[in-house]
């Protein structure tokens, strides 16, 4: 029995390059989201992307398997900030998602430079996004340890 499933649900009308879509999360954690192809691969306008989910995603997934691993070490940390990038690329003639690129920044009492980059690292293996992601996409993770 799985630990967790979450749904979400996008109706998409008209061609990709003319039409639109609504995308909608069963959670109601955040409002109905227009998607359009140029917002996507030209300027946003306000609205989201698969690409800006999957970032999102990645940020929160990986800022929990961080502090999991800094705590699991004895050191807990005061606060972690995790800013994700998402590259949408043409590959071989099509769109293919290329890199994500993690951005950690730490308060974390105790611990040395080389103990906070061990944990990321450690996250980084084990962030389950990371793992949905690992051999698809190119994702490097660099950390900085504040204070």
């Amino acid at each position: 029995m799985p630990v967790a499933q979450r749904r979400a649900e996008t109706t998409w009308t008209g061609t990709t390059a003319r039409g639109s879509g609504h995308l909608h999360v069963d959670s109601g954690a955040f409002p109905d989201q227009t998607l359009t192809f140029a917002a996507r691969t030209e300027q946003s306008g306000g609205m989201t992307s698969p690409e800006e989910l999957i970032a999102a995603a990645h940020s929160a997934c990986f800022a929990m398997a961080l502090s999991a691993r800094l705590t699991q070490g004895g050191h807990p940390p005061e606060q972690l900030t995790v800013s994700a990038v998402c590259t949408l690329d043409r590959v071989d003639g099509s769109y293919a998602i290329t890199t994500m690129e993690l951005d950690v920044r730490g308060r974390v009492p105790g611990i040395d430079e080389a103990g906070f980059q061990a944990a990321v690292s450690d996250a980084e293996k084990g962030c389950p996004v990371s793992k949905a992601l690992a051999g698809n996409v190119a994702i490097t993770a660099t950390g900085h340890l504040e204070g």
